[in-house]
């Protein structure tokens, strides 16, 4: 076992933002490896994200972005438990953090289960075709086929699209950590993306 400093628990603290014990806990179970302690916290916050998602949030912040020029604008309203949690920085940031991925990656929906099913479905017969065409066996296709569902889901779904301040993450486990760190639930309820000249943007409400 390697040995746990002090500085290393502050460094993995600093990098993930829980707690002291929890970052030593971490990185005793990661026999002192920082990289893999910080994959056992996210799956840590993952699992108490996945406790407190049934648990109601009405509270929460409306926040925006306006990427410079003012061609681009985003509004976002995101919810918490209580208005405590709406009040910090950490959570502020989050809500800016969420407008500006919506800015730059351009969602069409919050979740997967957002996805009409007719979109869906016509997604997995182009996607069908298309390896068919390719030449891809039949009794391989459907696995090709969900393969690339999963590859749609991370452009057109905010929680499955790879941050845009760290790509090793998505915004769903993004938001499973803030979840762990201020031990309320979090939810994005809704958006609306506005781009100069583009009048097919509009609110996206979240289908929970």
């Amino acid at each position: 076992m390697a040995e746990i400093t002090a500085q290393l628990v502050k460094q993995l603290r600093e990098l993930t933002g829980a707690g002291m014990m929890e970052c030593k806990a971490a990185l005793m179970e990661a026999n002192g490896d920082l990289a893999q302690a910080q994959v056992v916290l996210r799956k840590r916050g993952l699992a108490t994200a996945a406790k407190k998602a049934s648990r109601t949030t009405r509270q929460g912040l409306v926040g925006s972005y306006i990427h410079p020029g003012a061609q681009l604008g985003v509004l976002v309203e995101v919810n918490c438990e209580s208005d405590f949690v709406a009040r910090t920085d950490e959570f502020r940031q989050l809500v800016h953090d969420i407008a500006m991925q919506i800015a730059a990656a351009d969602p069409q929906y919050i979740r997967r289960e957002d996805v009409p099913a007719e979109v869906l479905e016509k997604e997995r017969e182009i996607q069908r075709a298309r390896a068919l065409a390719e030449g891809k066996p039949e009794k391989v296709v459907d696995k090709i086929v969900e393969g690339r569902l999963a590859k749609f889901f991370e452009e057109v779904c905010l929680y499955d699209q790879p941050f845009i301040k760290d790509n090793s993450l998505t915004v769903g486990q993004l938001i499973a950590s803030k979840i762990a760190q201020v031990g309320e639930n979090i939810t994005v309820s809704r958006f609306a993306r506005f781009k100069v000249g583009d009048r097919a943007g509009g609110d996206q409400p979240s289908g929970a």
